[in-house]
């Protein structure tokens, strides 16, 4: 926290100045699906008051949470069109339109934390030509905002192989995860997270895929007894404002918006770990089981999802191909 505190010093005193006090008012209105007071709303809630000090109140953030304003499939088209400043989306919305992104979204390719943050990172060879190609869509990416490691929930016992989860029905978050729950003979579901809980309760389905943080957010423990830590994918969220109304933005403005989403970008991932740690930690003492995969078992589902990495090479173009073999270099 201190570290994204002082670095946001930092680029504001790069930038020389914060905006006068008696400058025009600009109100930028940001929209996000998870309630405020969840991980990712607390790290606009840090955006939002960088921004308005930095500002001495000439730049306003309203947040709409829980979904109030737009349906998460419908943010990225709100955003671009302009009716709606800002976004808090999953970086999988992007996929229809940039499929490349779903890079994220290969099961077990990011398989360290260090993978996933030299991924992320702004200069990536990764991250970079991603934030392009969104760029493009009309919008203009200021954070990517971590949301946890993908894990596998059960009643009953642990997941050790990839048959464990044929004939299943499971809970999927994006199409490619599906492919690889397809591979391996499971039948895949695709149920929001704001009903999974009730999903798990009723049975409508048998394995949960979920990040790891949404254990202790939702009380998972009360419909589910059992933890894969698997890897399985990484769970991004990316903060994206409308073109036209960053240009509308003073230099100093803008410098100071991606300065306050940077830091706020940096706080919530270097959080994330003991995020993730105090979710397992309350699943463990609200009698859940927890299983991390051993060497051998995570080369096996591993092995069961290269049909998935091929499907992903096939629909992601060149822009695909280019971003999987960056990350599949990163160390």
């Amino acid at each position: 926290m201190r570290l994204a505190a002082a670095m946001f010093a930092a680029l504001l005193a790069m930038v020389g100045t914060t905006v006068p006090a008696n400058a025009a008012r600009t109100t930028l209105r940001l929209t996000m699906q998870l309630p405020i007071k969840s991980v990712l709303g607390r790290s606009v809630v840090r955006f939002k008051d960088e921004v308005e000090k930095a500002t001495a109140g000439g730049i306003e953030v309203q947040i709409f949470d829980s979904g109030q304003l737009f349906d998460e499939p419908d943010v990225p088209t709100a955003v671009s069109g302009g009716a709606i400043e800002m976004g808090v989306v999953s970086l999988a919305s992007y996929a229809s339109e940039v499929p490349a992104v779903e890079v994220f979204h290969i099961p077990f390719l990011f398989d360290s934390d260090a993978k996933l943050r030299a991924a992320v990172a702004p200069n990536s060879p990764v991250r970079m030509p991603l934030d392009a190609a969104i760029a493009r869509t009309g919008v203009r990416v200021l954070a990517w905002n971590a949301y946890g490691g993908t894990v596998l929930l059960t009643r009953g016992g642990p997941l050790r192989q990839p048959g464990d989860l044929k004939g299943r029905r499971v809970r999927i978050v994006t199409s490619l995860l599906g492919k690889w729950v397809e591979a391996v003979r499971g039948i895949p579901l695709n149920i929001a997270g704001s009903d999974q809980y009730f999903a798990y309760q009723r049975g409508t389905v048998e394995i949960g895929m979920t990040s790891t943080a949404q254990i202790k957010a939702r009380k998972l423990w009360e419909v589910m007894d059992t933890i894969t830590v698997a890897n399985v994918s990484a769970a991004e969220y990316i903060v994206v404002i409308n073109t036209a109304a960053f240009a509308a933005l003073s230099d100093v403005e803008q410098a100071i918006v991606q300065a306050a989403a940077r830091s706020a970008e940096v706080a919530l991932r270097n959080d994330m770990t003991q995020i993730e740690k105090e979710a397992i930690e309350a699943g463990r003492l609200n009698n859940m089981k927890v299983h991390a995969l051993d060497a051998a078992e995570t080369l096996a589902f591993r092995k069961s999802a290269e049909g998935v990495r091929d499907t992903f090479l096939l629909g992601g173009g060149a822009l695909g191909t280019q971003v999987y073999e960056a990350a599949v270099a990163l160390k």
